[in-house]
Parts: C-alpha cells; structure tokens; sequence
C-alpha cells in the first residue's frame, strides 16, 4: 500500500500551484476531511483514516486522543518526522510507530484506543504500523473536532 508519485503527477501538481490553482475544499471520498492524501482524525467518533487522491484508503479505525487539558489540536499539519521506536520522556512511555505532525510533539503512534492521551492520537498495534508506513513527511494530516 505504499504510494509514490510519478514525474507526471508532480509536474502537473507543480504546473497547478504555479498557475495559482488549488485543490477544492470538499470533504475527502469517505471520510470528514478536505485533504487530498495524508491522514484524517475526528475526533468526536474517535476514527482515523488515510486518503490517497481524495478518497479514504484505509479506514476508519478506531483511534483515542487528548483528554481535557492535553487537547489533540484541531487543524491542518504537515508529517514532520517519523520514528519506529520512540520513547516519551514526560510521560515515560513507549511510542512505537511514531509519526510527528506538530512541533509540539504531537503524533500518530501506537497504544490503548480504550484511553486518552496527552494530545498524541493513539491507534491500534496493526493500524499504528499501517500509518506508519504510508504517510510520509509533508504528507497533510487533517483533524477536525
């Protein structure tokens, strides 16, 4: 399920910004997000997905967030950075299959769906390795409340 874009798509996606055109802002084939490929979380349901060209890819599943005082923010981010076993220093936890959206810290990784974070979007041990392995740094991660 890994994806990569080919010469053409990046010249016309090059040509399209360079022309001052834009991706339309309706919502994502399958899910509550308006990003083309990258990774969506509602937090209201709870559900993650990822979108490949518009339309969800793999998903929904389910995913836990922030809990009161450790919000998961809402909004649009660029994949950051990404890290197979990584460990939280202020909370003294594993984060496998870590994937950073924010400079804050905040990311995909695995752990319990059952429980609430400190702002990390926690998923499942399979569906933590899915995201892990297909989005990448740039890629857009949309959450909306």
């Amino acid at each position: 399920m890994k994806k990569t874009l080919g010469t053409a798509t990046v010249a016309a996606a090059a040509a399209a910004l360079s022309f001052g055109l834009a991706v339309p802002a309706t919502a994502s084939t399958g899910t509550p997000c308006s990003i083309p490929n990258g990774a969506c979380v509602k937090l209201s349901t709870n559900q993650a997905w990822l979108i490949y060209n518009g339309s969800a890819s793999y998903g929904p599943v389910a995913a836990s967030h922030g809990m009161p005082g450790y919000e998961t923010p809402v909004g649009t981010y660029p994949v950051l950075r990404k890290v197979k076993n990584d460990w939280s220093v202020p909370y003294n936890g594993p984060m496998p299959n870590s994937v950073y959206f924010t400079t804050t810290g905040i990311a995909f990784h695995q752990g319990d769906t059952a429980s609430q974070s400190h702002g990390c979007v926690r998923l499942g041990p399979q569906d933590s390795l899915t995201f892990y392995d297909n989005l990448f740094p740039g890629e857009q991660v949309q959450v909306v409340a």
